[in-house]
């Protein structure tokens, strides 16, 4: 993930200009959290929307059968592509964000978001949807108290930093070889695993954007470094989402 901290030496704010400091502060993680929270709408939208023209219901609302778009989407290759796709955009908006306008940037992090949606439409399909409602509000208040922790804690989490990269390579391991194992125990171990590992990025995440902020940036510099860090909680609290539902989602 690009790291757009300000290299430079910084001198240390007077206490005339705390004031100032703590309201850009403010305005800046607003943005961060207003981004972050748009994109989630986006993608919650998209998946739902594929979902409802992609299914053929009855009048109790059970799924009876697909429609020619979802059986195009679910059942050819272009689902590897659906799967495949935000993965390629998400390496793109890290890597090319520096000589990207603000506005090509959000543009991008708006398709991600969208694309994600699409993706994971097939929850719909696997796990009922109050189950999923209930999820998402306990993904919320979960992830809303560790970032308000990361936020106002005076411990340094950097050094959280290497453990839990560590700890995503591994869950992304196991993941693959579940694949061919298919194992239950293994799946319910990875879901424990990956709520923990992404409840500590939420709070390590938290602190690094807010570190990230100085005040004498410019707009457009200031601009990606919101959407780098929206990106990053966006990807926090839909991992750790997704974990909480393999763990407490009930299936159709």
């Amino acid at each position: 993930m690009a790291d757009f901290r300000n290299a430079s030496v910084r001198s240390v704010p007077s206490a005339g200009t705390r004031a100032d400091i703590d309201q850009g502060l403010r305005s800046y993680m607003i943005k961060v959290y207003n981004l972050m929270a748009g994109g989630l709408v986006l993608t919650g939208i998209a998946a739902y929307a594929l979902y409802s023209f992609s299914v053929v219901t009855n009048g109790a609302g059970d799924i009876i059968g697909l429609t020619a778009l979802g059986e195009t989407v679910f059942q050819s290759p272009l689902r590897w592509v659906l799967m495949l796709a935000p993965l390629a955009m998400v390496f793109f908006l890290s890597f090319r964000v520096n000589k990207m306008s603000v506005a090509a940037a959000q543009a991008t992090f708006w398709a991600y978001a969208a694309m994600v949606g699409l993706s994971l439409s097939t929850i719909f399909l696997v796990y009922t949807q109050e189950s999923i409602t209930q999820v998402f509000f306990i993904t919320a208040a979960s992830f809303g108290a560790l970032s308000l922790f990361g936020y106002t804690t005076k411990r340094d989490l950097s050094g959280m930093g290497s453990f839990l990269f560590m700890g995503v390579i591994g869950i992304v391991i196991a993941m693959i070889v579940n694949i061919f194992l298919a194992s239950p125990a293994l799946t319910f171990a990875i879901s424990c695993i990956g709520v923990l590992v992404f409840a500590g990025l939420t709070a390590y995440d938290t602190q690094q954007i807010k570190e990230m902020y100085y005040e004498g940036d410019g707009s457009a510099v200031m601009g990606r470094k919101a959407v780098m860090g929206a990106l990053r909680l966006y990807l926090d609290f839909l991992n750790m989402f997704l974990f909480l539902l393999q763990l407490f989602g009930n299936r159709n």
